[in-house]
């Protein structure tokens, strides 16, 4: 029998992808009956994917590919099993449409709706769901004969609402945001503190952050707010300690741990100062083991277990996974065998033995989503039309807690990523596990719906990261370079269904990061369901006509405009060209630096022409902030979003894609041009803060009395 593999590979050569030879056909048909492309193509026509990556990526499918008797045998095992069924796993429509089921003309249709009711259909020669079934998750029973089957049905509203008229805000990545309060990076009091004086003062209709999700422990930790141990639970690194109720009944000895905050947070402000999580961690973790154990007033008690019965199962594994973490390590294949599995032959004893740690970390889960509502009250009531965008990670660390309770939904094997394009020859590999749509497809994507209920609680809006993810994603498999990955379909409608749903019973609008390469189609078909996109002023060409500014008149209505993000070069460095300097000094540029900074100085003359023209700069001047700020708000943009260290002038990303320690990336204050951090209170009241929003808020904001201080 011979295996599926590309030549030389038997011989540890990897082949170039363009060079993989055609899959052979059976393969191509399997791959394609579970939503694997054959191809792809990375912008210079299509590429074949190496039957190799078929096989392991069909693998993670659980489909045994080996062999071509294995093939044609899971092939037939596929027909009859599609063939047999009379329901697919889930349903997923949108309320005010009829809908069609393909099944037997005899078939006896019931709908069990979540709040309990029941609605029977009337049989026919065809089948159709009612246009004005209820929102909601409920079931489909069907019957015919001796046929029985049932399936998740998911009732979604058509389309979203956008935002309430246009609005500007600030888009800040809150551990680099210090205040004179914080213990050494910011926090969620401080986040409560921006907003309020974002919407007071400026009239600011939202605030958008990085992800708050619970990171990986350990030290040295992983700093990337994009790789969490969980994407469901916030960090309590985030935390306001002061704000904890039970700060106050504290012996004196927390008052020490605050006094030597106190002095890490100085060491921070420092010059040059770098953010150290695992120090602020160390404190906080100090002072909190000191507060759970003072005891809780009957109204606490009671607040902890209505959450805890609201978080369910999930936070349980969540909370058990961190107590096993401390004593076993944080990475769940190295455990002992029983304990591996959320529902490990061991397990109910660990959780015995560790009852108490597992409080512990129910505990902090509780006072973070606790402070999370306090922020976004504290954003409405300064009178935020958005109020706190949330931002929804791509995937998880394979190590983490999300990894290991939701194992039995994640392909195993299987890292996402990016293939090889124009601008990365070398595709991307994220080190992310990937959903399994067959997976989520069999539990009625409730994985999915209850992380989007999470993220959204205490949200005004959420942003989804790579969102062209709902429809495909990249997936590389164990041992393989990025460009040797392929692309795996997903249930575009039911996974939009169900974003829809959860945003819509949050209240939440939705924003989806549509950067980079796009498939065609993916962004007109977000729009027609509401989905925000972002749009970034350096990337808005007229690709059609020799690649010119794109018009703000001609740009998109339904986006979130900006001029950075961050993992791009804030607007200093880009009028500067430290960018382009920064990127020599680490090796990462790929043309000389001469023709670099050639073309980075002809980009801003084309800006500074176009800026001229329409009368937003003076003659012969250099593009400034303001003069780029004035043209997005001369664009149709919903939102107009602001990088909050652009207000002084801050070079320095807070992320440099393509380094690890060679950058501090996730690890920077904002800071003024000279790198001198700025505490948010210097920031709110610097000269140079009121001129960059005094034009966002005269346009878009709310007419407030100006204020200088947080």
């Amino acid at each position: 029998m011979a295996a599926y593999l590309d030549r030389d590979q038997a011989a540890g050569e990897q082949v170039p992808a363009e060079d993989a030879p055609p899959p052979p056909p059976d393969l191509v048909a399997l791959a394609h009956a579970y939503g694997v492309d054959s191809t792809y193509n990375p912008g210079g026509g299509t590429v074949p994917v190496g039957s190799d990556t078929l096989v392991a990526v069909l693998a993670a499918l659980g489909v045994d590919a080996s062999t071509p008797e294995a093939v044609r045998a899971a092939l037939h095992s596929h027909r009859v099993e599609t063939a047999a069924r009379l329901l697919p796993p889930t349903v997923v429509v949108r309320q005010g449409r009829r809908t069609a089921l393909d099944v037997p003309a005899e078939a006896e249709l019931a709908v069990e709706l979540e709040d309990g009711g029941r609605w029977d259909l009337p049989k026919g020669h065809s089948h159709w769901l009612p246009a004005d079934l209820p929102l909601g998750r409920h079931r489909l029973t069907a019957k015919a004969g001796p046929r029985q089957g049932s399936a998740a049905l998911i009732v979604a509203p058509e389309r979203l609402p956008e935002p309430p008229g246009r609005s500007w805000g600030f888009l800040a990545q809150l551990y680099s945001v210090l205040s004179d309060r914080s213990w050494g990076m910011g926090d969620l009091g401080d986040l409560a503190d921006l907003a309020q004086w974002a919407g007071h003062a400026h009239g600011a209709g939202f605030l958008q952050i990085n992800p708050l999700h619970a990171g990986m422990p350990g030290a040295p930790s992983d700093p990337s707010p994009y790789r969490p141990s969980s994407r469901r639970f916030a960090d309590p690194v985030h935390l306001r300690i002061e704000a904890v109720p039970e700060y106050a009944y504290a012996d004196a000895g927390i008052r020490d741990v605050a006094e030597r905050a106190g002095r890490l947070r100085a060491e921070v402000l420092d010059h040059d100062g770098l953010i150290d999580r695992d120090a602020v961690w160390a404190l906080k973790r100090e002072a909190l083991e000191a507060l759970y154990a003072v005891p809780r007033t009957v109204g606490r008690r009671a607040a902890l277990d209505a959450f805890t019965a609201r978080e369910g199962e999930w936070l349980e594994r969540y909370a058990t996974w961190c107590a096993l973490a401390e004593q076993h390590g944080p990475n769940w294949h190295a455990w002992p065998k029983g304990l591996r599995r959320p529902d490990g032959p061991h397990l109910a004893a660990a959780r015995a033995e560790l009852a108490e740690r597992i409080g512990f970390h129910r505990w902090l889960a509780w006072l973070v989503d606790e402070q999370l509502g306090r922020a976004q009250r504290a954003a409405e009531d300064a009178g935020m039309a958005v109020g706190l965008i949330h931002d929804l990670a791509v995937g998880v660390h394979p190590d983490g807690a999300d990894a290991w309770a939701l194992q039995d939904v994640l392909a195993h094997g299987i890292s996402v990523g990016a293939p090889p394009d124009a601008f990365n020859a070398h595709g991307q590999d994220w080190g992310l596990p990937p959903w399994r749509p067959d997976a989520l497809a069999a539990t009625g994507y409730l994985p999915f719906a209850e992380l989007l209920r999470a993220a959204a609680r205490h949200a005004g809006a959420l942003r989804i990261d790579h969102v062209m993810g709902l429809f495909r994603l990249w997936w590389v498999p164990a041992g393989h370079p990025p460009t040797r990955g392929a692309y795996i379909r997903y249930d575009a409608e039911a996974m939009l269904g169900v974003l829809a749903l959860e945003a819509h019973r949050a209240g939440a609008y939705v924003i989806g990061e549509d950067l980079g390469t796009v498939e065609p189609g993916v962004r007109e078909e977000l729009a027609s369901r509401g989905v925000l996109g972002t749009s970034v002023l350096w990337f808005e060409r007229d690709w059609q006509a020799k690649g010119e500014i794109l018009p703000p008149e001609r740009w998109r209505a339904g986006c979130l405009a900006t001029l950075t993000t961050h993992d791009l070069p804030p607007t200093a460095a880009r009028i500067g060209g430290e960018h382009v300097e920064l990127r020599h000094r680490l090796g990462l540029l790929a043309r000389p630096l001469g023709e670099e900074q050639d073309a980075a100085r002809t980009e801003l003359a084309e800006w500074a022409a176009e800026l001229t023209a329409r009368g937003l700069l003076p003659e012969g001047a250099e593009p400034t902030p303001e003069a780029l700020y004035a043209f997005l708000l001369a664009t149709p943009a919903a939102l107009v979003g602001v990088w909050l260290p652009d207000a002084v002038g801050d070079p320095r990303p807070q992320n440099l894609p393509g380094t690890w320690d060679q950058y501090p990336n996730w690890r920077l204050p904002v800071a003024d041009g000279e790198g001198n951090p700025v505490t948010l209170d210097a920031l709110a009241a610097a000269p140079s803060t009121a001129r960059l929003v005094a034009g966002p808020a005269a346009r878009l904001g709310r007419p407030t009395p100006p204020s200088g201080s947080v």
